[in-house]
């Protein structure tokens, strides 16, 4: 999916590496139930959200974080950084199995359960996968670690350009106290 989303801005550096909308078969069970109530009025009513909630969901995954953006007369727009995302998991209903589409659940560090669902998304399993593939990356020694280790290298130097200094003042001060203490001997 190419489309821009109005309601998506990314942050500095960061790139959306998928973006989707739920499934069109995803609409199949509220046909199912909802054409032969559409006889009495209830079934036109579990058409229409279907259709709505389908039309106003969007999800978006970036080299930095996973988005949701759902609502139809209001919006609400969630973010998880991939830094946060403890576990995955996904699941298909039986119309799912048989349509190719199904759900993925994400689970964050510190919650309490799932987090954030992709819902009724085309193969689930592909973006599973993706969802981990980035979050291992993060995880990865090679960056991190050497940023790790370049900022104590930084520290370090600067704690010996301290302690240098300090060493030298207190030699300074030595120096003018027993030269002071010597001037006044002299006298």
């Amino acid at each position: 999916m190419n489309e821009p989303f109005d309601w998506f801005s990314a942050d500095e550096g960061e790139e959306v590496i998928w973006a989707d909308t739920p499934h069109p078969y995803s609409l199949v069970p509220a046909f199912v139930v909802g054409i032969p109530l559409s006889i009495v009025v209830l079934g036109l009513i579990i058409i229409v959200s279907a259709y709505l909630s389908y039309q106003n969901t969007n999800y978006v995954v970036t080299n930095a974080a996973l988005y949701k953006k759902t609502g139809v007369l209001s919006r609400n727009v969630q973010r998880i950084e991939f830094d946060k995302v403890q576990d995955t998991s996904y699941r298909q209903s039986f119309f799912g199995a048989q349509f190719g589409y199904g759900t993925v659940d994400i689970s964050t560090a510190g919650g309490s359960g799932v987090e954030m669902s992709f819902e009724n998304i085309d193969d689930p399993q592909d973006l599973q996968s993706l969802i981990n593939e980035r979050s291992k990356k993060r995880d990865e020694p090679t960056s991190a670690g050497s940023d790790k280790a370049a900022v104590l290298d930084e520290i370090l130097t600067e704690l010996r350009a301290i302690r240098e200094t300090v060493e030298k003042e207190n030699e300074l001060a030595e120096t003018n106290m027993t030269g002071s203490g010597t001037v006044n001997d002299k006298r």
